[in-house]
């Protein structure tokens, strides 16, 4: 009996229900690109990709589903020049701006993974969360760069600028694939739905620029305006931005990832 005993635990410590209740912390650090898409950037052009990094912790519950909290940083910026729309090359507006966020976000692996394994060792995922962020947006005007969001170039208000750290909902899909029992690779594409439209620092319609200069200074109504061409394009109350469609970023990211767990045997005692 015992004989037998050591030959079914042999077998069993060497099928595949030995790693299959594999759980376990993860960390890892990432660099890629990232995009912006909004009101300069409505057709999605991507010549203008910006550096991206991320450091994040994971926890893995089972082979299916993990949950990641993670820190990033992204670069964007846009430029009407590059339009090949009349109207937005004529508006000649442009920005750009550091982001920085905290995500936390829960990912479903399609397929069963488990660390170290010969058959279990990489699978594309889905990612879903949100990110509380905090940007920026800057022009550049005669050689000097200006803080964008300080000279309401809507006609804001001194005290009711839209806020710079907000929320918004990170989406996405991914790829792990293991190099080893503790080291993985993450590729990963995650975009941020923005709950405000003022990423680009335009949203709405020109404002007067008189106005505009006695709320804010001289300097407000040449950052409002960069119009070239037709002088109509700025007449207040024209069309600056479309405020029906917030802004939206993406990373697409390469993460190297460490893991701190370790495989787990079933409970001998419950097949004797």
């Amino acid at each position: 009996m015992r004989y037998m005993s050591g030959i079914f635990l042999l077998v069993l410590m060497s099928s595949p229900w030995a790693l299959t209740a594999q759980h376990g912390f993860e960390a890892g650090v990432g660099a890629g690109v990232a995009y912006y898409f909004g009101d300069l950037n409505t057709n999605y052009r991507l010549n203008r990709p910006g550096p991206a990094a991320q450091v994040f912790a994971r926890y893995d519950f089972n082979p299916r589903i993990n949950a990641k909290l993670s820190l990033g940083y992204g670069h964007v910026e846009a430029y009407d020049s590059d339009s090949d729309n009349i109207f937005e090359h004529n508006r000649n507006l442009s920005f750009r701006s550091h982001i920085f966020e905290t995500t936390g976000q829960l990912e479903f692996n399609f397929f069963n993974y488990n660390h170290g394994s010969r058959d279990n060792f990489y699978t594309p995922y889905l990612l879903g969360g949100f990110t509380v962020y905090n940007y920026n947006p800057q022009a550049e005007l005669n050689g000097t760069v200006y803080n964008l969001r300080e000279y309401g170039t809507e006609g804001q208000f001194t005290g009711e600028e839209y806020y710079n750290t907000t929320l918004a909902l990170a989406y996405g899909i991914g790829f792990k694939v293991d190099l080893s029992f503790e080291w993985s690779l993450n590729f990963e594409v995650s975009a941020r739905k923005l709950y405000n439209d003022y990423l680009d620092d335009v949203s709405t319609v020109y404002v007067d620029p008189d106005d505009l200069k006695a709320l804010r200074g001289p300097i407000a109504p040449l950052l409002a305006d960069r119009s070239i061409g037709d002088p109509s394009i700025s007449r207040p109350g024209n069309q600056r931005g479309d405020s029906s469609r917030n802004d939206t970023y993406v990373l697409s990211t390469v993460s190297l990832v460490y893991y701190f767990g370790s495989i787990t045997c079933p409970t001998i005692t419950k097949y004797f």
